[in-house]
């Protein structure tokens, strides 16, 4: 747990320092309809969570890196593939990818999901209760492997029912971006 709060503050920090662009948790709304108040509840929490912070890849431009909004919640690149673990050594607990979008440590390696409605590599299949009940539990799609650190599943599942359904409704609006996330590869416990 320790572990799990220092690497959410470190990634909370670096967001903060090297991204001054407040649209970073935006994604854009789907071309269907016009969007419910629980949908704009959910684009809210989204943007005040900083799911994409981690969520969304950074490219590097003119002012550093930033957001790529073409790519928005869409989660680690798939043209990055699987990393290879870093040799941590005190003073690092962990290591990100300069996507911000691949975090190894103790419990190996992470990638950030991708979020986008897709159907084959995002959120596309996903009902409302299997999103719910994996924020609450801490267990991928939500029967399976843990999910993993830095996403802060512990807090963003005291969340109410009502704003988890929100923020879910809001992932179903935004633009379906096909994305193979690699399976985090998960440190032996030996």
């Amino acid at each position: 747990m320790r572990l799990t709060t220092v690497a959410l503050l470190a990634t909370t920090t670096l967001a903060a320092a090297g991204c001054s662009d407040t649209t970073i948790g935006h994604a854009v709304f789907a071309q269907s309809a016009a969007p419910t108040a629980s949908v704009e509840r959910g684009k809210y929490l989204v943007t005040l969570g900083g799911c994409g912070d981690c969520h969304t890849p950074l490219k590097m431009g003119p002012q550093g890196p930033s957001p790529d909004l073409d790519r928005a919640l869409s989660g680690h690149p798939e043209q990055m593939g699987a990393l290879r673990a870093p040799r941590l050594e005190p003073p690092f607990l962990w290591a990100g990818a300069a996507t911000n979008t691949a975090f190894a440590g103790p419990w190996g390696i992470s990638y950030a999901a991708n979020l986008t409605p897709d159907q084959n590599t995002g959120l596309g299949i996903w009902t409302e209760e299997m999103f719910v009940k994996a924020l609450r539990t801490g267990k991928h799609m939500p029967t399976s492997r843990p999910i993993l650190p830095p996403m802060p599943w512990q807090g963003v599942g005291q969340a109410t029912d009502d704003d988890l359904k929100a923020i879910y409704a809001y992932l179903r609006t935004v633009k379906p971006i096909t994305n193979h996330v690699p399976d985090a590869q998960i440190a032996s416990q030996d």
